[in-house]
């Protein structure tokens, strides 16, 4: 038996809201390396977006390497299997694997092609073995596929979708060649299957292509004991099946995740099967906090926010996230100013705004044509959007404002 798991999109280097989130992922790969000591783990899948950036900080770098070398110090008969993701830059992520493979890390970076120009299957093929050095499974390392990473399938739409349905299965057909009875085979991608569940603030999780990436549950052929998936962030089952999953991402990419329970998956390889497939949840090593729970007036949000802790010991590094919550009648100008005023020596990060405004004229107006909007004075226009956002007409210091302005821009355009 192996106990197997699962991992991915950790992004290190990402920032929230400008802040460094390098506390965030230390206290994350400080847990994981507990959990994997613990829990007697024989082999990490990490499926994708090590870093944030093609092009990592010195720092970020430092933090991925010093987790390696602490894992396998920890679990020294541990297995490490890492694939590039889309924010991961493949030659750099690979380039260290000669000395790597001595620690049995495997980093695949890139799909590798052969003198006569086919695939190199070999080299996303790796088997995993036990104590005694015996072959126990085989894993499919494919890491996120660009164009020209995947077979050429002939009059079809989608091209992109086909072609990476083709690498898997060829992929498949060359494991098979290999294995011998009772071991297990498990996939690995970094890729965005049709129908899964992103989040809607969630900018990383948005279509590389336009959606013509997206890739059928079926890619993954039902002998396969288990496929661990990397890009979205939100941990879920694909295609109603039990062992193709997402780990989701390990730390919060937007306030939509406030009461979200990130974690890892982790299963058992027994008798060429994934069996007790479960998740662990991951600690919170910095909060995401909303002030007030639901929008209100800003007298009111200015007196909840009075009330949050002092700074006093805290350091700044666990502070929470906070998103302030903002209902206003009219715009509000020194709305920033007031709420950064009101936050001074508290113990959070603020992070953003969510204003809600009065819902506009429900009887809506026809939608002008560009000739027409073309003839109206620009006055017309300001008026128009600002009643169909506030409901009412501007206020006259602001009209004459907004005069001004374009009187100015008049001068200089002539």
């Amino acid at each position: 038996m192996l106990k197997v798991l699962h991992t991915a999109d950790w992004h290190i280097g990402q920032t929230f809201y400008d802040y460094d989130r390098t506390f965030e992922h230390q206290q994350f790969l400080n847990w994981l390396v507990d959990t994997i000591t613990t829990k007697e783990v024989d082999v990490i899948l990490m499926s994708g977006d090590v870093f944030d950036v093609s092009n990592p900080a010195a720092a970020s770098v430092s933090i991925f390497y010093k987790f390696l070398v602490s894992v396998t110090r920890a679990r020294p008969n541990l297995q490490v299997i890492i694939t590039a993701g889309n924010h991961d830059a493949p030659a750099r992520l690979e380039a260290p694997n000669p000395f790597f493979e001595f620690y049995n890390i495997h980093i695949v970076g890139n799909v590798q092609r052969k003198h006569d120009g086919t695939f190199d299957y070999e080299k996303l093929v790796i088997p995993i073995k036990n104590k005694e050095g015996k072959i126990d499974a085989w894993c499919i390392a494919i890491p996120f596929l660009r164009p020209g990473d995947y077979p050429v399938v002939e009059g079809t739409e989608s091209q992109y979708a086909r072609g990476v349905v083709a690498l898997y299965k060829a992929a498949l057909d060359y494991v098979l060649t290999k294995q011998q009875k009772g071991q297990p085979v498990i996939a690995m991608g970094h890729l965005h299957i049709l129908n899964a569940e992103i989040s809607a603030e969630d900018k990383n999780e948005r279509a590389i292509m336009g959606g013509v990436e997206f890739i059928p549950v079926s890619a993954f052929d039902e002998s396969i004991a288990y496929t661990a998936l990397g890009h979205i962030h939100k941990a879920q089952r694909i295609g109603g099946r039990e062992n193709v999953r997402y780990s989701g991402s390990p730390l919060p990419m937007s306030f939509s995740e406030i009461n979200y329970k990130h974690q890892v998956i982790l299963f058992d390889l027994v008798n060429e099967q994934a069996q007790n497939i479960h998740s662990l949840e991951i600690p919170v090593s910095v909060r995401l906090i909303r002030v007030p729970g639901k929008p209100k007036k800003l007298s009111e949000v200015l007196d909840e926010l009075a009330l949050l802790p002092e700074t006093g010991i805290y350091t700044i590094e666990a502070a929470p996230y906070l998103e302030v919550r903002v209902q206003l009648d009219g715009p509000e100008p020194s709305l920033r100013h007031k709420i950064e005023t009101a936050l001074i020596n508290k113990h959070v990060r603020f992070a953003k705004i969510e204003v809600n405004y009065p819902a506009g004229n429900e009887q809506g107006e026809a939608v002008l044509s560009f000739d027409s909007l073309h003839q109206m004075q620009p006055i017309t226009v300001f008026n128009k959007i600002y009643q169909s956002r506030f409901d009412s007409l501007p206020p006259d210091e602001l009209i004459q404002l907004f005069n001004q302005v374009t009187q100015q821009l008049s001068i200089k355009e002539s």
